[in-house]
C-alpha cells in the first residue's frame, strides 16, 4: 500500500468536498502557475515557479519536460532531488479523490532519477536515487534506488544489481 493518509467523507463523493479540503484561491493560483510552467521552455524559470509559488522542493539542475502536470491542489507535497529528468506530459499526483474518502500522500523523487514521458505517479510513492522509470508507466508503488521499472501496473524490470551484472557481462564480451 502507498503511504497516504485517508480522510473519510459523508454524503456526496469526496470531490464535492474539495473546497473544504483546499482553499479555492490556492487552486486558482496553482492552476495559473502550473500552466505557465507547463509551457515555458526555460528550465530555470520552471524550477523557480515551482519553488517560489508552489512550495515544491526541487533540486538543482532538475529538468521538467514540456507539459508536465504537477498536483494542482497539493504541490507542496512533491519533492524532486537534484539532476533528475521528468519526461514530457508526466503527471505527478499528491492527492486522490474517491467516492467515500480522499487521500493525500507525499511524492518523493530522488537524485538523478529519469522518468519517461507520459508517466503517472500516484500519491504516497517514493522513487529512489538513480532509478529509471520507462515511458508510460503507472507508478503505483515505491521504486527501489537504481532500479529500472515500467508498465501498467508497474513492475521492476531489473534491479541495480542486475543492471550492473549485465553491464559487466557486456564489457567482458567486447
Amino acid at each position: 500500500m502507498r503511504k497516504t493518509t485517508r480522510y473519510p467523507v459523508e454524503g456526496a463523493n469526496s470531490l464535492w468536498h474539495v473546497y473544504k479540503t483546499v482553499p479555492f484561491w490556492k487552486v486558482v493560483k496553482n492552476f495559473i502557475v502550473i500552466q505557465l510552467a507547463r509551457y515555458t521552455p526555460m528550465l530555470a524559470v520552471k524550477n523557480w515557479l515551482y519553488r517560489t509559488f508552489l512550495r515544491m522542493k526541487v533540486g538543482d539542475q532538475t529538468s521538467f519536460g514540456l507539459m508536465v502536470m504537477v498536483d494542482i491542489m497539493f504541490p507542496e507535497k512533491i519533492s524532486v532531488g537534484r539532476n533528475s529528468v521528468i519526461g514530457y506530459n508526466t503527471t505527478i499526483l499528491a492527492h486522490e479523490y474517491l467516492i467515500k474518502e480522499y487521500r493525500l500522500g507525499d511524492v518523493v523523487i530522488g537524485d538523478e532519477v529519469m522518468i519517461g514521458a507520459n508517466t503517472t505517479i500516484l500519491p504516497g510513492v517514493t522513487i529512489g536515487d538513480h532509478a529509471v522509470v520507462s515511458a508510460g508507466t503507472l507508478v503505483n508503488k515505491d521504486v527501489p534506488a537504481g532500479a529500472f521499472v515500467g508498465g501498467n501496473p508497474m513492475r521492476v524490470i531489473y534491479t541495480k544489481e542486475e543492471f550492473e551484472k549485465r553491464m559487466m557481462e557486456e564489457e567482458s564480451h567486447n
